[in-house]
Order: C-alpha cells, then structure tokens, then sequence
C-alpha cells in the first residue's frame, strides 16, 4: 500500500486510467466503466475520491487524465502488476489468463523490494548461461514429469556446449544504436555515450550499461521511443536512443 493509503479498488482505477490514456491520449468514464466492468455511478464516485487526493484531473462531463502525482502512482502498479505476470507467464510457464488473473489479487499487497527481485531474477534467466529459455522448459518439464540423475547430467553437458559456443560467436556478436531496435526486439545496454545533463536523466531512468532493455513502441516519424526497462515504462527521444549502443538479445 503506498503511502496516499490507497484502497485496492483506487488502484485499479488508477490503473485502468493508465492504460486508458497510454491508448487514447485521454480516458473517459464510459472507457473506465467498460475497462472495470462497473457502473458509471461508481466510476464518477472513484474519480471524485481521487481528484480530491490531486490523482486525476477530472470534471463532470469532460476528460479525465492523470496528475504528475497520479502518473507515478499509477505507473508503480501496472509495474507490480506486469512483474507478477511476467514471472508466472515466462519463469513459471504459467496460462496466461490464470496468471493476469492472479497478478490482479496479488498486485497491491506487493513490496517494491520484492517486485525489484522478480524482475531482476527474470533478467537474470535471460542472461545467465545456465538459465535462458532451456532451463524454463526443463523447469516445465519438472512440473509435468519426474526428474531423474540422467537427465541433470545431459542438461549440465548441454549448458556447457551453448557456453563454448557463444565464446566463439561474441567476436562477431551483433551491436547497433538502441534506435535501430523494433518494437518487441530486446538487447542489453553496452555503452551509453551520453554526456551531461542528458547523460545524467539517463542514468536517472536506470539506462545503465549491462541493463536489459525492450523496445515497446516506436513513434510513426521514429520518435519517440517507447521503451521498458527494470520494469518501467519510459519514453527517449531519438537523439537519446542514439547514444545508447546495445547488444541484440
């Protein structure tokens, strides 16, 4: 719970705003109402709640968009949210309806500490060479079948082969100008040639070297550049994404 005490239900709504607005520039109570599946009485009621506590910008009959305030609040809970249910989905092979199911009970009683760990542990499994997508299957295979000595051993042999192998391919691994990355495509954070004040808002954003960045959405005209990163949802301009050099993942 933060420290605005928050009830789950003002967090949902301030979450459905989110994404509201990230779709359609502004949300509308009708847009809440069908996001939540509840009544627009109970819409205006939240909004007045949260208006009150300076959440929202909100008058009757006009648009609703998020306050500065608002926005990192509700930031925090889609990260929550999409932390969990990225750990279920991709680390615990998880369906994906049962794990945004779960995600949305267990989103608001999470402590950011912990949601710093699950996200950490799922970058961890993307770059450690005993983990990766091999050793999620196995883990699936786990949970479906019995797991014998035999079986440990050939993984161990098989992760010691994929080492060897990118040992040999890191002489001619592939780097290009985060920019150059499409939406979807990942890679990790090589050099971040930004200097100054630019410089500084980007290490503040945790645009750090060794960090694991996605490339979400790129503008019609390239910019700007949606990207997550450490679970946030953060936006660069071209120019920055420029000089941030990246090793596709």
């Amino acid at each position: 719970m933060n420290s605005l005490s928050l009830s789950e239900s003002l967090e949902d709504y301030l979450e459905a705003i989110f994404h509201i607005v990230l779709e359609k520039q502004v949300a509308r109570v009708k847009d809440i109402a069908s996001r939540l599946k509840v009544h627009k009485s109970s819409v205006t009621a939240a909004l007045r709640n949260l208006a009150d506590r300076k959440l929202v910008n909100y008058a009757p009959y006009d648009v609703i968009t998020l306050t500065p305030q608002g926005a990192t609040l509700a930031k925090d809970v889609v990260r929550r949210h999409e932390a969990l249910s990225d750990f279920f989905v991709k680390v615990l092979t998880i369906d994906k309806t049962l794990a945004e199911e779960a995600a949305c009970r267990m989103e608001h009683a999470m402590p950011r500490v912990i949601v710093d760990r699950l996200i950490l542990f799922s970058e961890f499994l993307e770059v450690c060479p005993r983990a990766g997508k091999k050793w999620i299957r196995g883990f699936q295979h786990f949970c479906d079948d019995a797991l014998e000595q035999q079986n440990c051993e050939r993984c161990i042999s098989l992760c010691l082969d994929d080492v060897k192998k990118k040992q040999k391919q890191e002489g001619g691994m592939m780097t290009l100008p985060l920019r150059e990355l499409k939406p979807g495509q990942k890679g990790k954070i090589l050099a971040v040639k930004n200097e100054g004040d630019l410089g500084k808002r980007i290490a503040d954003m945790g645009i750090t070297p060794g960090t694991l960045v996605e490339v979400e959405r790129v503008a019609p005209l390239g910019d700007p550049i949606d990207i997550k990163v450490k679970g946030y949802h953060l936006s660069l301009r071209r120019d920055e994404a420029t000089g941030i050099t990246v090793e596709l993942h």
